[in-house]
Order: C-alpha cells, then structure tokens, then sequence
C-alpha cells in the first residue's frame, strides 16, 4: 500500500493515575503523543493502555536519544528498522508488549508503516499487524520542526501538587497516594509562606473543603503574584481514591478537543457518559455515609464506542453524598451525583 501524505505533530498527553477500587495503585504518567492528521494516533489504538517514547519523567539524556532515534539519527533499536511508538506505561518492558512500527527515509520524507504489535524481538505483521493503520507519509520539514522543539528541555517537567487543607492526616494520606503513582505533592497551610521559584512548580493547587474562601483567595494571589497559570482543584469529599481522581484530572494538559472522556453526569439513577473513540471506560462510585464512612462500587468497566452512553445505577450504591469517577486509559472526570431523575 502506497503511503498517503498525513500531517505531522506533537501534544502533550498522559496516562491517568489513581487509587484504584480493589486498592491498586495505577502509575501518572506524562508524556508527548503523536498527532496524525489532527487527531492523537493512540486514539485508532482502541483501548490501549499505553505511552509513547517522549515520557516526561524519563532523563533528560534519553529523552533526547529517543527525539533524535525518531528522527533516525541512529540505528532502529529493533531488527527490521522497527522503532516502539507505544509502549507500557508501567515498565517500558518489551514483553509486555508493544505498538511497533517501521520507520524510513523516502527522500525529504519519512514513512511510518507495518504497525504491529510486538512482544519479542520481531514483529510478526499476518498476525499481530495493524491493518488499518497507515502507512503515512510526513513531509520532512514538518516531521523535524516538530521533534526539534522537543529538544530544548521543556518537556521534562516534573508534575507537583500543593495540598491545603486543614485535615493534616488526610493530606498526608493523599499526598502518599499521589506520590506512589508519580506525582509530587506537599502539603502546607498558607501558600503566601512558600517562595515564587518554589510555586512555579507545580502544576496544580488543591483546597479541602474546610478551607476558607479567605485562605483560597490569599493562595490565587500568591500563584498569580509568582506568574503562574496553576489548575485549582476544590476536594468534593475526605475520599483519597476521589481527591486523586479530581487533581489527574486538573494536570491534564491535553487540549480539550484531544480527549477520550469528554463528558460526565450523573443522577441517583444513571450516570451519562460521553466518549470521542473506542475505548475501555470504568466507572466506580464513592459514597459517605451517615458517620462519614467510606463505601466504594465498581459499577462497569467495558469498551464504548464513540458518543453518548447511559449506565444504570443502583439507587443504593448512591445514596445520600456519592460521586462517580469515569476513567480510560488516558483520562478521567469526576462527577457529584444530583439526585433526581435524568434528563
């Protein structure tokens, strides 16, 4: 098959960490993802949990080895002139598999083709090929510009969130639960005390709910004061696997428009769901009782299609203050549950 022209770039990306309902901890992962004819190139992947090569959380010295291999400044890593577009966002182990294409030259131009999946050292195309995706062809000025820029350091910026509140075992515990998945978290009562160079690195401000509208004001100032753009997260309940939810969702850098989960709601009978490509969706409830007791509900986890989806809910799973979390691969939303019917 003949390799069609397609547009050629990069957009930050990551893959959704969290506290998972049965306990498990699933790794934050920041990372560049491709973008072929406008759209991210993991989205034709289905449900796909994986990253590409560009990691954020990688040395800055592989990084570069792995910008300038795309670039086939060096030899393939894999036989066949294979490179790893995707791989696992736990390990990067090759045995866990991963999505591997043939990377070439054709005079100004470089060719993506043969994708397949690849848990060895070659890649077997009957079987494990991915027949619908490409090949592509992308015009050399633009492949280079886009994998250059990444060269100035930028992209090895290290996700931190600072957590105010007033309940200090419960930070701690949330700040233990995002820094086992990979995000950076520190905890102080007046963010005016903590200095300009410090605020500037972090990507996210999360308030618990006793924290007065004074205090909430004093730390905006201070982030603004220090030049920086910080996503603000209000904690909706003392429920770590919830807050965790709220502050991945908060750091996702993605542009809208590139996202898998779009959109949440969710009454007493149904949470609705809207997803842009196929992909695997889970959804779990998080309900606190009348003593402020935490009671958890894994309610689906299967592949959606595009579009709009309507999950039942049991009416007992979400009494009284509950929230539903949706979670793909790449993204997650957190949503109050309105008691009511839907509309």
């Amino acid at each position: 098959m003949a390799a069609e022209y397609a547009t050629f770039g990069l957009a930050p990306a990551m893959r959704a960490g969290g506290v998972l309902a049965d306990g498990d901890y699933q790794v934050h992962r920041d990372f560049v993802d491709f973008i072929v004819d406008g759209r991210p190139l993991l989205f034709r992947l289905s449900d796909l949990d994986a990253v590409s090569p560009l990691a954020s959380d990688v040395p800055p010295a592989i990084f570069t080895a792995q910008v300038r291999s795309l670039l086939l400044e060096s030899d393939a890593p894999l036989p066949g002139g294979r490179y790893v577009i995707y791989g696992c966002p736990e390990c990067e182990d090759l045995a866990c598999g991963a999505v591997t294409a043939v990377i070439l030259r054709d005079g100004d131009d470089f060719v993506w083709r043969d994708f397949a999946w690849q848990t060895g050292d070659h890649a077997d195309l009957e079987f494990n090929g991915y027949h619908g995706i490409g090949p592509y062809r992308f015009p050399g000025a633009e492949y280079r510009a886009a994998l250059a820029a990444l060269l100035d350091g930028s992209a090895h910026i290290r996700r931190r969130v600072l957590l105010i509140g007033a309940r200090v075992a419960l930070l701690a515990k949330l700040a233990a639960a995002l820094r086992t998945i990979g995000i950076g978290a520190d905890i102080t009562h007046d963010a005016g005390d903590v200095p300009a160079a410090e605020l500037r690195a972090y990507g996210a401000v999360a308030f618990g709910r006793a924290v007065p509208e004074e205090a909430r004001t004093a730390a905006r100032r201070a982030f603004a004061d220090a030049g920086v753009d910080v996503a603000q997260v209000d904690g909706l309940a003392p429920i770590v696997p919830l807050l965790v939810a709220q502050i991945e969702h908060a750091l996702d850098r993605g542009p809208a428009e590139r996202r898998r989960l779009t959109r949440l709601t969710a009454t007493g009978a149904a949470a609705d769901v809207e997803v842009t490509s196929p992909c695997r969706v889970r959804l779990t409830v998080y309900r606190l009782d009348r003593l402020h007791r935490t009671h958890t509900h894994e309610v689906f986890d299967g592949v959606l299609g595009p579009g709009a989806h309507r999950v039942d809910l049991d009416a007992r799973a979400v009494k009284g203050e509950s929230f539903v979390v949706a979670r793909t691969p790449q993204s997650v939303l957190v949503a109050a549950v309105a008691h009511g019917k839907p509309g």
